[in-house]
C-alpha cells in the first residue's frame, strides 16, 4: 500500500499506526493523510467553509464527485434559474456579489460568483472523487473516507481527523413514484434534466410539483410556446417576490426583528391577497400555518412568484390535482377521475440528501432523510470532529453561517493539537497554503 501523507497529528513512520491501517479487509491503493479537515462536497456550503477555515489558517482538503465546481448548479439547473432571493442574502462569507450584478442574480453569474471565490481563497478540490464510504476508526482516532477515481475507479482513502459533510439537502434527485410509470410511454424526466422549454415547444406537458421550480418551469414552457398543466398535490404558499418596493423576504426579516413570526405571517398574507388575489380559487389552497412558521417548522419553502399566476389566470398553464396512475398512450388519470393525454411529464419533485448512501454513522444524521437530527441552529456540529454544512433549510445564508461555526470550532482544536504535533513526511498532495 501507498501512503501519501500531510502534516498532521500522528506520523506514519509509527509502527503501530501503519499496522492499524493496514488491518483492512480489502486495503485501497494509497491512503492519504490529511492534516487538516476533509470537506466532501465542492458546491457553495463546501466553498464556504473551506474559506472560513482558510482564514483561520486552516488548511482542508474538498472531495467533489463531480468535475466542477457546484455541480448542481452547473449541470442539474434550467437555464432560466435565477437566486430567488436578493444577492445580498446569497452571499458566501468574506465576498460580496459585484455591485454590477441584478438583484436577483442569474445561473450564469451565480458560477461566476463561486469561481471567482475559490480563486480568491485558492480553493482547488480533488474532482472526479466518489466517497464511497466515511467511518470512524476508533483504533486510530481517525475518519477514514474511502473514495473511487470517477474515471479511473482507483481507490484512495483519506484520514482525517475532522470530517465536514457539504453534500447538502440537494444531492440526489427525488423521484416519485407513479403507478403505471412504465406504460405512459412519453418522455419523464426530472428537472434536473430540464434545461428549456424549446424542445416542448407545440406540446402538452404535464409538471408535477408546484414549488419555485414547477412554476417556474411552467412559466419557461409558456414562454416557448408549449401548454404546461401544474400538478398540485398539496397546500401551498405563494407571495409576491417583491412588496412596496422591497423583496419580500427582506422585509420579512425586518418585520421579525420588532414583531412576532405570527403577526408578521398575517402581514404578509394581507399583502399578497391584495397583490395576487385569491390563490384559492387558482386550485392553490394556502396552509392553515402561516409561510415563515411552516418554514420554521418542516422547511418547506412559500413560492415567490415571478409571473406564473397571471399565466395561470389566463389559462395558459392549467391546474390539476394529484395524480393517481399513469396509463398506456401517454394517458394521465387524476384523483379527481378525470384522464388527459399529455407529450411530456416534467417531475419538479425537488431533491434529498444522499448522507446515508456513504457515511457510516447513526448519531448526527437521520438515516430516514439524510440530514441532521438536531434542528437549526444546533445540526451543524456531532461527535468525534463531524461536522455538517448546507443542511438547515435556509439557503445559502443558514450554510455561511455553519460555515464560520465550524471554522470556528476547529480552529480552537487545530491551534491546541499543533502545539503538540508530530509531523507527517513525504508530503505529496499539494494544499494551499494559509494567508
Amino acid at each position: 500500500m501507498d501512503y501519501t501523507t500531510i502534516q498532521g497529528k500522528q506520523s506514519l513512520d509509527d509502527p503501530s499506526l501503519i499496522h492499524k491501517m493496514n488491518n483492512l479487509s480489502s486495503p485501497p491503493r494509497c491512503v492519504v493523510c490529511v492534516a487538516g479537515p476533509v470537506i466532501v462536497g465542492a458546491g457553495p456550503s463546501g466553498l464556504a467553509t473551506a474559506a472560513c477555515l482558510k482564514n483561520k489558517g486552516v488548511p482542508s482538503v474538498i472531495l467533489e464527485r463531480s468535475n466542477c465546481l457546484a455541480s448542481l448548479w452547473q449541470l442539474k439547473t434550467y437555464d432560466r434559474l435565477r437566486l430567488h432571493l436578493p444577492k445580498q442574502f446569497c452571499e458566501l462569507p468574506f465576498v460580496p456579489f459585484p455591485s454590477d450584478f441584478p438583484t436577483y442574480p442569474t445561473k450564469q453569474q451565480f458560477i461566476r460568483y463561486l469561481d471567482d471565490y475559490a480563486t480568491k481563497f485558492d480553493i482547488q478540490p480533488r474532482f472526479n472523487e466518489t466517497v464511497l464510504t466515511a467511518q470512524y476508526d476508533p483504533a486510530v482516532g481517525f475518519w477514514r473516507v474511502r473514495t473511487a477515481g470517477s474515471e479511473n475507479g482507483v481507490e484512495t482513502e483519506y484520514v482525517t481527523r475532522w470530517l465536514i459533510a457539504a453534500t447538502g439537502e440537494n444531492a440526489e434527485a427525488l423521484v416519485p413514484k407513479l403507478e403505471g410509470i412504465m406504460e405512459f410511454g412519453g418522455p419523464i424526466r426530472h428537472t434536473s434534466l430540464y434545461k428549456t422549454g424549446e424542445e416542448f415547444r407545440g406540446k402538452k406537458v404535464l409538471v408535477v410539483g408546484c414549488g419555485n421550480s414547477g412554476m417556474e418551469v411552467c412559466l419557461d414552457l409558456c414562454n416557448h410556446n408549449a401548454r404546461p398543466s401544474l400538478v398540485v398535490r398539496d397546500t401551498v404558499h405563494v407571495l409576491p417576490r417583491e412588496m412596496l418596493g422591497k423583496s419580500t423576504f427582506g422585509l420579512s426579516m425586518l418585520l421579525l426583528k420588532w414583531l412576532p413570526i405570527r403577526l408578521v405571517d398575517r402581514l404578509l398574507l394581507v399583502a399578497s391577497r391584495l397583490l395576487l388575489g385569491n390563490t384559492s380559487q387558482l386550485g392553490l389552497v394556502r396552509p392553515k400555518l402561516g409561510p415563515l412558521e411552516l418554514k420554521n417548522l418542516s422547511g418547506k419553502t412559500p413560492v415567490l412568484d415571478v409571473g406564473t399566476l397571471a399565466k395561470i389566470r389566463t389559462g395558459d398553464i392549467q391546474v390539476r390535482p394529484a395524480i393517481k396512475r399513469l396509463k398506456r398512450h401517454r394517458a394521465v388519470e387524476f384523483v379527481d377521475g378525470r384522464t388527459e393525454n399529455f407529450d411530456a411529464i416534467v417531475l419538479a419533485t425537488g431533491y434529498k440528501s444522499n448522507v446515508p448512501s456513504w457515511l457510516k454513522e447513526g448519531e448526527m444524521f437521520s438515516k430516514e432523510d439524510g440530514l441532521p437530527k438536531l434542528p437549526f441552529p444546533n445540526g451543524w456540529k456531532g461527535e468525534r470532529g463531524l461536522y455538517a454544512v448546507g443542511f438547515t433549510k435556509r439557503g445559502l445564508l443558514g450554510a455561511s453561517m455553519d460555515a464560520k461555526r465550524i471554522a470556528e470550532d476547529i480552529e480552537g482544536c487545530w491551534k491546541a493539537e499543533a502545539r503538540h504535533s508530530t509531523p507527517f513526511t513525504r508530503s505529496h498532495l499539494p494544499l494551499s497554503s494559509s494567508p
